[in-house]
């Protein structure tokens, strides 16, 4: 039995005597998508399980259409408990006391992104654990498309006469612990399959639940404001320490903001894919008249209308083509998915029919007004996803002013897709909430706690789709320094368990970051999380239409805004952190200061190296004379009052995090340079020999020694500088033209080699 491809039964809402879970009706409207269907309820506040063996079960059978389902349904309504969080005294970081100690609990969860992580605090006892350090193992997803979504909704139309309820996709799976709650609000076909493709990737994130309102439904806008307000409240009675995740898509955004701004005191954050707050400038608005007079034989070719309105039917055929196929492969497997979906466009006159139709049209009016007129009754976390060919609303038009209206919003635009833009296939909506730090477990973002290591499938988009050209043009090589001093090609050198703490030369822009964290997951699947400069991370990082972006790759990967307590949080969790002492001012040196070292006169890091026993690897990287020349530097650029004035404007709200030290490191103003790029030559990296720090904790509290391994491991990596600038005069492929024959040769499949160490 295909499981993954079987959804839950349809719930009725809670009965005032059963507030804690809701109740599951059985029905012959029930939706199957196999020959044997596991059903779970979705309830609030009790567990639920799949498996039919499990004790304490009612177990029924009932038969729809001939075809056998299995019901199985929980008699436990005993609320789960939220992550415990208990105040037990002061805790001294670095000899200062901090906030309230506490317990913290972070439970293992399937996909692996994290082990059971437990810290302590009693005083300044630490008893840590480690989390794991490489990609998330993930699923093995299957790709769906439009095709599987229309397939789907012929059964969830069936009329029973039932009101809205929620249902919870088995394909999704038993949620991870300390998952947050997600409902999904639909839009005009209220089906509640529009995240589809979304089930599996979200349900490593989240406890997934979707609104399912029935075609021939007429229960008004605000009626279903009231319901989904209802759940939120009985959800939030259970777990008030959670956020409840409120994903709403075109009809279904207006219905999540109305909820938020009837209730600012619960902790939301919304999702919002093309909101229908612009209704009132659609293109659907000249045709009701004439939807109201139209002869029933006619309404067939209304879906096909709107079919195109709503989205590209290519883009969303392409949803599950293969994209490691050849492109004559790809043609023929599109080929296929479109002569399978267009005839299924006529199935939409069964999902949304003449009456329904004219009934969610009038609604999303009404919907829209509503909505509008509490917009500053809003204080949701916010991420709007708004498409730039949209030809239902203007929805590139509307985030522009939802922007400006909502205080805590944040937009990722595409401009390439359509109305359905959750149902296309570039867009992976778990992806999406994760880059922009928006996923959360508890009512404040953890940097460190919250994060979610990203999938293969994650990286494979971001360092061989996105920057497998860079790769390509870099090449770049890979040393390391064993604990005997022997310096061998590869990573070997690198220890494979946390804490570890890389410290080295920061490039011209970062040029450096993308190869280094790759080469690292790709040979040893450890995953190095950066510790970052907060522009970063700020509100300006969030202006305008930001489509998604390398600033979203960087917090994907695991980067923290820099702080003492990020710091001493990422050591204390055993993870490998990456630090740049330069940081701003090395990687936007002035003209001739390449390869120069701009650190701070006393060390930062030593003391909370120590006190975690974490391994100290210097290591440097060389190549950005043979990519780029730098041709306007900071002294340059002042001098041009235009450009003065951009960068004061840039800084204004940016914070210096040195600007108390004295030298050139405090010297941190925030500008892109003028680069003219170069015919690519390579890149080279090589890491130093592992500097333990595990038992000198006491010892290296004298500064004097603190200060002469910060000094031991600055020449270090001044040292490595200059031996990778001599040793890559011998390799015979430093430029990109032999590299690129000889790697043609093989097929991309080999690099070309490079000097001996």
């Amino acid at each position: 039995m295909a499981i993954s491809t079987c959804f839950s039964s349809i719930c009725h809402p809670c009965s005032p005597a059963n507030r804690a879970a809701f109740q599951l009706h059985p029905q012959p409207a029930a939706s199957i998508f196999s020959k044997k269907v596991y059903y779970r309820s979705s309830s609030f506040g009790s567990r639920v399980h799949r498996n039919v063996d499990t004790p304490n079960r009612d177990v029924s059978n009932c038969s729809t259409r001939g075809i056998v389902a299995t019901l199985a349904t929980d008699r436990s309504t005993t609320p789960l408990p939220d992550r415990a969080e208990e105040s037990i005294g002061k805790l001294k970081v670095n000899g200062e006391a901090s906030s309230a100690g506490r317990e913290e609990s972070l439970v293992e969860r399937e996909n692996g992104a994290a082990k059971s992580y437990t810290t302590k605090y009693y005083g300044a006892t630490e008893v840590t654990k480690s989390l794991p350090m490489g990609l998330s193992k993930g699923r093995e997803y299957e790709r769906l498309s439009v095709k599987d979504y229309l397939d789907r909704a012929v059964d969830f139309i069936r009329p029973d006469g039932g009101p809205p309820r929620w249902f919870c996709p088995l394909e999704c799976g038993s949620p991870p612990k300390d998952a947050p709650l997600l409902l999904f609000l639909p839009g005009m076909d209220g089906t509640g399959l529009g995240l589809v493709l979304h089930h599996q990737t979200l349900a490593e994130l989240f406890e997934v639940r979707c609104l399912h309102v029935p075609i021939m439904d007429r229960t008004p806008f605000e009626g279903l404001v009231k319901y989904v307000e209802q759940t939120i409240k009985l959800q939030h009675k259970v777990s008030p320490m959670k956020p409840i995740y409120l994903v709403g898509d075109s009809l279904g955004g207006c219905l999540a903001l109305a909820v938020a701004a009837r209730n600012p005191t619960i902790d939301l954050v919304l999702v919002l894919s093309n909101p229908a707050t612009s209704f009132n400038k659609s293109q659907l608005q000249p045709i009701l008249p004439l939807l109201e007079v139209m002869p029933a034989e006619f309404y067939m070719t209304v879906p096909y209308l709107l079919s195109f309105i709503m989205g590209d039917p290519i883009r969303m055929a392409m949803a599950n083509v293969n994209d490691e196929l050849s492109p004559f492969e790809a043609a023929q497997e599109l080929s296929k998915n479109l002569e399978a979906l267009l005839p299924k466009l006529a199935t939409l006159s069964d999902i949304v029919p003449k009456e329904t139709l004219l009934w969610k049209l009038k609604m999303l009016r009404s919907a829209a007004l509503y909505a509008n007129s509490r917009l500053h009754a809003v204080k949701a976390e916010i991420l709007l996803l708004a498409s730039g060919k949209d030809r239902m609303l203007p929805s590139g038009e509307e985030a522009r002013r939802l922007l400006k209206v909502l205080p805590n919003c944040r937009v990722r635009y595409f401009k390439d897709s359509g109305h359905t833009l959750l149902l296309e296939d570039n867009v992976n909506l778990a992806t999406l909430i994760k880059s922009t730090n928006l996923y959360r477990r508890s009512n404040k973002h953890d940097y460190v706690l919250d994060f979610v290591a990203p999938t293969p499938e994650e990286f494979k988009e971001v360092y061989d789709r996105q920057n497998g050209w860079y790769h390509l043009a870099t090449s770049p090589v890979m040393f390391s320094t064993l604990h005997d001093g022997k310096i061998v090609r590869g990573l070997t050198g690198i220890p494979q368990d946390g804490p570890v703490l890389f410290v080295g030369y920061h490039m011209l822009m970062g040029l450096e970051l993308i190869p280094l964290v790759g080469e690292i997951i790709r040979e040893r699947n450890i995953l190095v999380r950066g510790i970052a400069h907060p522009a970063l991370f700020g509100k300006r990082s969030e202006e305008g239409l930001q489509e998604p972006n390398s600033i979203d790759s960087v917090k994907l990967f695991g980067a923290v805004p820099v702080s003492g307590k990020n710091f001493f949080k990422l050591l204390s969790t055993r993870s490998f952190a990456l630090l740049y002492p330069g940081g701003a001012r090395e990687a936007l040196h002035r003209k001739g200061e390449q390869y120069r070292l701009f650190w701070p006169e006393r060390s930062e890091f030593v003391r909370m190296a120590a006190r975690f026993g974490a391994t100290i690897i210097p290591f440097a990287a060389v190549g950005e004379d043979d990519i780029a020349e730098l041709l306007l530097d900071y002294d340059d650029m002042i001098k041009i009052p235009y450009i003065r004035d951009w960068i004061e404007q840039l800084n204004r709200d940016v914070p210096n995090v040195r600007s108390d030290m004295p030298g050139e490191v405090s010297n941190q103003k925030l500008h892109i340079p003028g680069l003219a790029p170069k015919i690519p030559g390579r890149f080279y990296y090589l890491f130093g020999k592992p500097i333990a720090t595990a038992g000198r904790k006491n010892e290296l509290q004298d500064k004097e020694k603190e200060h002469s391994l910060y000094l031991h491991i600055k020449s270090e990596v001044e040292e490595a500088i200059t031996y990778l600038q001599q040793k890559r005069k011998e390799d015979p492929y430093r430029q990109i033209l032999p590299r690129i024959l000889y790697e043609a040769t093989w097929g991309f499949k080999r690099q070309a080699p490079t000097f001996e160490p």
